[in-house]
């Protein structure tokens, strides 16, 4: 009788900038667990990003299953510096009046 293997490896790949993507692709872990968690299935994700395998999106969504705390702290991380990246851009470039700006560059 042929072995099955009993372990999987999580189809997830930390990038030299320390952003976690799925299945060598540039769709990163954030993207794939808030689809999940907006009620998307593993069969509307696989459609909204083809580039994942269905069976690499089922076991990314069974690793947040068995590990959440794990994970919400990774995205909790992430957050966190998208914030910080966000305070920084609005201190050097003011959102404030950017329509007129933009109007009187066109003009």
């Amino acid at each position: 009788m042929t072995a099955v293997p009993l372990t999987e490896v999580v189809p997830v790949e930390t990038g030299a900038d320390g952003v976690i993507r799925v299945s060598k692709t540039r769709v990163t872990l954030d993207t794939l667990i808030a689809a999940f968690k907006d009620g998307a299935t593993p069969e509307e994700i696989a459609q909204q990003y083809p580039a994942i395998p269905l069976a690499d999106i089922y076991a990314v969504i069974a690793y947040y299953l068995k590990r959440p705390n794990d994970v919400e702290a990774y995205l909790g991380q992430r957050r966190q510096h998208a914030d910080q990246v966000r305070i920084e851009n609005e201190s050097r470039f003011s959102p404030t009046d950017v329509r007129k700006r933009l109007m009187a560059r066109r003009a």
